[in-house]
């Protein structure tokens, strides 16, 4: 199944930006770089949610229940895990941008097929999207370890909960291997 990427443009002023310390406040500030890496695994993740919950109301087929379960386990952590990341943002002296403009532009998710899908397909959909988040935070990993180590193992858990979820949720379509 062929997705296309929908392209819109991102409002002005859109993605993370550095905030001014305020009160008290002191210690490690983030830099664009790490703000900027970070943001794109934000809009991911709540893509990522998103997506997951037009695939929760619109599944049909075999294995309904246990697809239109699982998939709302995903929802959940997906948006646990975008908060924890915008408050890591906030954190470091960072303002996240959660805007659905900005999510909608920035992502790099596909856009998800409107209408009633079949719980194979869905599988195959959401698989992909797992795939596609965790491929963000692999590809921008190392740049964020090496200026901050708690953001990286923070990438960590979400990178271990996602890949078990596309391990799991794929093998609904898989054949056992021949051997």
């Amino acid at each position: 199944m062929t997705d296309t990427k929908q392209t819109t443009k991102a409002p002005a002023g859109s993605g993370a930006r550095v905030t001014r310390q305020q009160n008290a406040e002191s210690g490690f500030k983030a830099s664009k770089k790490l703000t900027d890496n970070l943001q794109k695994v934000l809009v991911d993740l709540l893509e990522l949610q998103m997506q997951g919950k037009q695939a929760h109301w619109n599944v049909v087929g075999k294995n309904f229940r246990d697809t239109h379960r699982v998939l709302d386990e995903i929802i959940e952590d997906a948006r646990t895990f975008s908060d924890t990341v915008a408050e890591r943002l906030r954190a470091l002296h960072a303002v996240p941008d959660g805007r659905s403009d900005t999510v909608a532009a920035t992502t790099s998710l596909q856009e998800y097929p409107n209408g009633e899908i079949d719980t194979a397909a869905t599988v195959d959909l959401v698989t992909e999207r797992l795939e596609a988040t965790v491929a963000t935070m692999r590809e921008v990993h190392d740049e964020v370890d090496e200026e901050d180590p708690t953001s990286a193992d923070i990438l960590h858990a979400i990178i271990e909960r996602l890949e078990q979820f596309a391990w799991m949720v794929s093998a609904e379509n898989r054949t056992p291997a021949k051997g």
